[in-house]
């Protein structure tokens, strides 16, 4: 069923406002957007129940902080669905999307190391009946993820008031702290909703209601997570997904971050190991869209060879969530995995 027509411009405001900071108190919302705060915590909270939006947390991928690797999966013929259907029970694979390229799947998988990949993922992968083959690149840096990206439904004087109620950003020179004890649960509770409260987080943990206020902090302090709004993309009005793969000097790689994230909506922009060095991924309104970012983008970046543009068909899996076929929140969730605790 096409969602496009369900969100209304209030929706699209509120989740854009969400994006700037998935944990801003609803009387801060109500502030910007000029509705009771009451009224836009229903607002939410049937936009949560449809599936339509949501907040969620996860590993933020930083190749200086933890391991990011992409997956090509080949699948046996007519196996794509029960292989996908059990990809998705792993842990630590993030996202999953489906193509129709010479691979069948696409994984995103987030570790705490290189080493987690490999004794925990890879034999999970290995074990999977139907999968054929499957290639792995490691991220090298990430120029732009996912939880970078925003709705265009606010007014700049809009956004600099929610950024101003977020209050200031941490320093660039202290981008990591190390995270506290107990930090696997309380990125799994987060997963599940960012706007988590400590108390909240401590009757789902045991903790101390003090103790969860302290690690909680500490969580956010240390800039491990990726904090996000995410929304249906074909309800937000981008049906059509698509990721390119290319080659680049690399001395352009953050050059070229910069001039895509002005073409459209970049939903991953990454520098990468394998026979590509180069990834981004954009949500577009059209399949003519895919034409006009490759002209811009070769008339911007003439040093940037791409070698190959793939239509992704479907979204099974994002950053934990489950997902329905026009990219909805289904109610089903699945947590990071025990090497995070």
């Amino acid at each position: 069923m096409d969602t496009a027509s369900r969100l209304t411009e209030e929706d699209l405001q509120l989740v854009h406002a969400l994006q700037v900071n998935p944990r801003l108190s609803w009387s801060a919302l109500g502030d910007v957007l000029g509705m009771h705060p009451t009224s836009l915590a229903v607002r939410w909270r049937h936009l949560e129940q449809s599936g339509l939006a949501w907040t969620t947390a996860h590993p933020v991928g930083d190749p200086d902080q933890m391991a990011l690797s992409f997956h090509d999966v080949q699948c046996a013929p007519g196996r794509r669905r029960e292989v996908a259907e059990a990809i998705m029970g792993i842990p630590d694979v993030f996202t999953v999307e489906e193509c129709h390229r010479d691979r069948d799947l696409m994984l995103t998988v987030i570790t705490p190391s290189p080493a987690v990949l490999t004794a925990s993922v890879y034999p999970q992968l290995d074990r999977i009946p139907g999968l054929a083959r499957y290639e792995t690149a490691f991220c090298t840096r990430l120029h732009g993820s996912g939880g970078d990206w925003q709705l265009d439904a606010l007014s700049p004087d809009q956004r600099s008031a929610l950024r101003a109620a977020a209050g200031p950003r941490p320093e660039p020179c202290a981008r990591y702290v190390t995270p506290p004890p107990s930090f696997g649960p309380i990125i799994r509770a987060l997963g599940r909703n960012a706007r988590t409260t400590a108390a909240q987080i401590g009757e789902e943990t045991g903790l101390h209601p003090a103790t969860a206020r302290r690690r909680l902090q500490k969580v956010l302090e240390s800039r491990s997570l990726s904090f996000r709004c995410e929304v249906s993309h074909r309800a937000a009005g981008y049906p059509v997904v698509c990721q390119w793969f290319a080659r680049l000097p690399a001395a352009d790689h953050n050059g070229a971050a910069a001039v895509l994230s002005s073409l459209g909506a970049l939903r991953l922009c990454a520098s990468t190991t394998g026979r590509t060095n180069f990834t981004f991924m954009m949500w577009l309104r059209s399949a003519a869209d895919i034409l006009t970012v490759e002209q811009a983008a070769s008339r911007r970046l003439p040093s940037l060879e791409i070698r190959e543009s793939v239509i992704i068909a479907n979204i099974p899996k994002r950053v934990g969530w489950l997902l329905d076929a026009d990219g909805a929140r289904t109610g089903r969730f699945i947590p990071p995995g025990s090497a995070w605790d």
